[in-house]
């Protein structure tokens, strides 16, 4: 009696119905190499494959080239969050209202970063509600993704933090740390006036980081308005000359986007009497 017995290529069996193209013992080799992520894209990454009849080593090439794109992208995320960047504030999420004026070339310009080559400061100016932060934060993405260290802080908080440094005699680490950083955001700058604390803290803070690492400031006031914020004139103007020169001034003007959105009194009793 002859048995016969059917082979199937592995092309077929490839291409059979459908079923888990990872199946369990890939799965726990995943899991064991701490490469589950790839489990998410193999599917169609094979489905690629076969549609472009891809050699073994343009596939891995593929599949490794997914999972170092999704690494990056999760240890952009967890430094942007140590960073203290709001992650709905980015480039891509800059709402353009034409009824806002500022200079686009110049922006365009300081998304490329090469301000932080040259250790050059930005000052980011304007009125209340005009996007000043998001443009800010945005840029400390854009650093964040160049593996730059970052740091977001507003003015209020950053002035509390180095007060409390000065309390429990931690202050010289703590202003180092702050001198460290590549790119320091500082939010809010000069909104309220600087006690003489606050005054001394604004100097050293310049001079450790000028010319040696990028600060961005964000005010809703101009550096001219900055030295009757301060107590002690003769340090603010001398921190204040360092931060202005040769800095990146970028000057936002129109109406707050807060307000565009804000329904009036008025217009509400309308809306009501309408119905």
């Amino acid at each position: 009696m002859t048995t016969t017995t059917s082979s199937t290529s592995p092309s077929t069996r490839l291409s059979a119905g459908p079923h888990d193209p990872v199946g369990a013992d890939l799965s726990q080799v995943l899991r064991a190499l701490k490469l589950s992520g790839l489990k998410d894209t193999l599917p169609e990454r094979l489905a690629l494959a076969r549609q472009h009849q891809l050699g073994h080593a343009a596939f891995l090439q593929l599949l490794l080239a997914d999972e170092l794109a999704r690494r990056e992208s999760r240890s952009a995320s967890l430094r942007a969050a140590k960073a203290g960047l709001d992650p709905a504030m980015r480039i891509q999420t800059w709402d353009e209202h034409p009824d806002l004026t500022y200079d686009r070339t110049l922006f365009s310009d300081l998304t490329s970063l090469r301000f932080t080559e040259a250790a050059t400061g930005v000052l980011i100016l304007g009125p209340v509600g005009v996007g000043k932060t998001h443009l800010a934060t945005a840029l400390g993405h854009a650093a964040i993704r160049r593996r730059m260290s970052v740091l977001f802080a507003r003015a209020d908080k950053l002035f509390t933090r180095l007060r409390a440094a000065r309390l429990d005699h931690t202050l010289e680490a703590e202003v180092r740390r702050l001198a460290a950083v590549d790119v320091l955001i500082i939010d809010d700058f000069a909104l309220r006036a600087l006690d003489p604390t606050q005054t001394n803290d604004f100097y050293e803070l310049v001079v450790e980081r000028h010319r040696k690492k990028s600060t961005i400031w964000v005010s809703n006031r101009e550096p001219s308005e900055w030295l009757a914020m301060t107590t002690d004139t003769l340090l603010a103007q001398s921190a204040i000359d360092r931060l202005t020169s040769g800095a990146h001034t970028l000057i936002i003007e129109g109406p707050s986007h807060r307000q565009r959105g804000r329904v009036s009194l008025d217009e509400t009793s309308e809306a009501k009497h309408a119905h």
